[in-house]
């Protein structure tokens, strides 16, 4: 069987078989989500333990590649971190600032083992075309980016399926990029989490039977913004698949989270204060159900899967033209889905239960 093909199926066996035993356990633990506000759209208690199971599914994929290096022995170990911050967020519920420091955290781990974001490619006709980054600068932008994407994932996890949906495709997406520009090594580990999420999803799609939690949503998002990096070295193909590329095939959860920023500064809020604003939100309001909405939003993210790839084969005229088609959609939804939103409670402010 094809190298890869037995990865991706490998992590998606076991995170298949692995989640409805963590339905089980999750009411053993307390690890169940309770609707006690409107921004939920589910109304029973439903587990949040499939982060557990997922990881799991990454870990075995990665195992089976069999040549651990600092920097996939990096991976693992930030992983493991970002995932036991995930599960403690889940139980006991963590304050902003603590999850934030955890984050981080986790991401200059990957840092001291040597998985970063050395410079950028210089877009300017004249000077080096490569500009090393200092290492505090190195530094700054590494923990950022990774931070920046672990939150973007786990800010989309708001409706049934869609956060591994998306996290699924972009990794599909990546997967093949990555194998077009020789990348083996990287092609195999988001192919882990690619079988790994799909795995998940069979049990997380509408109606869902389990969800993520922060738990998963922040490891889906930690290994998406890493893995890109892995192998990193100063030529122009690897620092274009590094940044550009992921940006590219991000871009639906980058905008969500970058125009809720925006929304809730302009409203005078707190920028991790909770509110029904996002763009699965919107579309909803429009009279979608869930399940139509999370395929609306699939679609999107495909067509910026497609034009992330067709920008690495050099195809930048079509891969403009799909940019354009789902940056239209987006404007769309937006408009048409106004949310006028209730007024707040106390429970509404808890903003990591009801993203």
């Amino acid at each position: 069987m094809n190298n890869y093909l037995a990865t991706f199926l490998l992590a998606l066996l076991v995170t298949a078989v692995t989640t409805p035993i963590a339905i089980k356990v999750a009411p053993l633990i307390g690890a169940v989500d309770v609707p006690k506000d409107n921004r939920r759209v589910h109304k029973k208690p439903i587990p949040r333990f499939g982060g557990v199971a997922i990881y799991l599914g990454v870990l075995v994929g990665f195992f089976r590649l069999g040549e651990w290096n600092e920097q996939t022995l990096g991976l693992m170990v930030g992983a493991t971190c970002i995932l036991v911050l995930g599960f403690a967020d889940d139980i006991r519920g963590l304050q902003p600032k603590v999850k934030l420091a955890g984050q981080i955290f986790c991401a200059a781990i990957l840092y001291f083992f040597t998985i970063q974001i050395r410079g950028m490619a210089n877009v300017l006709p004249w000077g080096p075309w490569y500009i090393a980054f200092p290492k505090v600068i190195a530094f700054l932008v590494t923990v950022i980016w990774i931070v920046g994407i672990t939150n973007t994932i786990n800010l989309i996890d708001g409706l049934d399926g869609l956060a591994a949906g998306i996290t699924c495709i972009s990794c599909l997406s990546v997967a093949y990029t990555a194998y077009v520009t020789g990348r083996e090594v990287t092609c195999l580990l988001i192919l882990a989490l690619a079988g790994a999420t799909l795995g998940f999803l069979i049990w997380n799609f509408y109606p869902a039977k389990i969800f993520m939690g922060d738990a998963g949503s922040m490891l889906l998002g930690y290994l998406l913004a890493s893995v890109s990096l892995i192998g990193d070295k100063p030529t122009k193909s690897t620092t274009l698949f590094a940044t550009i590329i992921p940006i590219l095939i991000l871009a639906l959860p980058i905008f969500d989270t970058a125009f809720a920023i925006v929304r809730r500064m302009a409203h005078h809020k707190p920028i991790m204060q909770a509110d029904k604003g996002h763009l699965h939100h919107r579309i909803m309001a429009m009279g979608f159900g869930q399940r139509r909405t999370v395929l609306a939003l699939y679609s999107i993210s495909a067509i910026m899967g497609v034009a992330g790839i067709l920008w690495t084969l050099h195809v930048r005229l079509a891969c403009a033209v799909l940019t354009l088609t789902a940056g239209m959609l987006i404007v769309i939804f937006l408009g048409i889905g106004i949310v006028h939103e209730p007024e707040e409670t106390k429970e509404d402010l808890d903003y990591h239960e009801a993203e």
